[in-house]
């Protein structure tokens, strides 16, 4: 497979158009089974790293200097649930400023209670720790359909007070902010939950989550642990064809029907997409590729 590239007729492409500039999310241990990544996303490409309990600081360290040296965009989590104090979060910081790092995903971290003094992400974005080693793009966590670790009687009150704050806080910062949010898999809910969040004044950009190709049994597992909403159905209906349960899920309908939205609708406030490897970063980037190609 060769790189990834995006199509010089874009304009003429919705979907084309939709997936220029596309993300990727990445974790430490399944970076190691990558030979090459440059010959497999396009050059300068965001490549998030996900930092989940159990992985060291100093594994996010190696895998971010190895993406930066390749030269990609690196943006690694921050989840304030994981992080003691305000030392541990500046050792942090200082050590991905050290490698030539300059871009973070600020997040509460999927823990059900904060491990010190950090239990959200403001609280992080507050410390001034991220200004201080010049951080130049700063991205926060979005749930097109509610997040019950936050809102866990249905409501979106608190997460909508929460990106308010964000998107206030993005006033007085001179870096770049934008919502990066959790996967769905159907357009209906993102568009309406986009068109709220105008509504209510929250004009960050939004990158919307895609689940790359996987097995649908892994694609639902995934699903059920990340707390996707009224989307799932999507997957629990094709679950009960029997000829499709075998069949490796795509995003082609969301996609389709995103891209569509916005080539329609230019001011739509979802700016570009996000991919979650579900079923392996090669399955995901030829999955891209392809639908590139087509």
């Amino acid at each position: 497979m060769g790189v990834v590239a995006m199509n010089s007729n874009n304009e003429a492409n919705p979907v084309h158009a939709f997936l220029d500039g596309f993300s990727i999310e990445v974790m430490p241990r399944t970076i190691e089974k990558i030979e090459d990544f440059q010959s497999i996303l396009p050059k300068y490409s965001r490549v998030y790293v996900a930092h989940i309990e159990g992985t060291s600081i100093d594994e996010m360290h190696r895998a971010a200097q190895r993406l930066a040296s390749d030269g990609f965009e690196v943006m690694p989590h921050f989840p304030a649930r994981l992080i003691d104090d305000s030392k541990m979060l500046e050792h942090w910081i200082a050590g991905y400023a050290e490698l030539g790092v300059s871009s973070a995903l600020v997040l509460a971290g999927g823990l059900s209670a904060p491990k010190g003094s950090y239990s959200d992400s403001m609280q992080l974005l507050s410390s001034g720790l991220f200004d201080k080693y010049n951080f130049k793009r700063l991205h926060v966590a979005g749930h097109p359909e509610g997040n019950m670790d936050i809102d866990n009687k249905g409501s979106t009150q608190q997460v909508m007070a929460a990106l308010r704050w964000k998107n206030d806080f993005s006033k007085n910062t001179d870096a770049s902010m934008a919502i990066a949010t959790q996967f769905a898999f159907e357009s209906a809910p993102v568009i309406a939950w986009a068109d709220q969040l105008k509504a209510e004044g929250i004009d960050l950009p939004i990158h919307i989550g895609i689940a790359g190709p996987a097995k649908l049994q892994t694609m639902i597992k995934f699903a059920l642990a990340c707390g996707v909403g009224p989307s799932l159905r999507v997957l629990q209906r094709r679950a009960k064809d029997l000829t499709k349960l075998i069949k490796p899920f795509k995003p082609d309908t969301i996609i389709g029907e995103l891209a569509a939205h916005k080539a329609s609708n230019p001011d739509f406030n979802i700016e570009q997409a996000h991919f979650f490897p579900l079923g392996g970063i090669l399955k995901t980037t030829e999955y891209i590729d392809e639908t590139l190609k087509g």
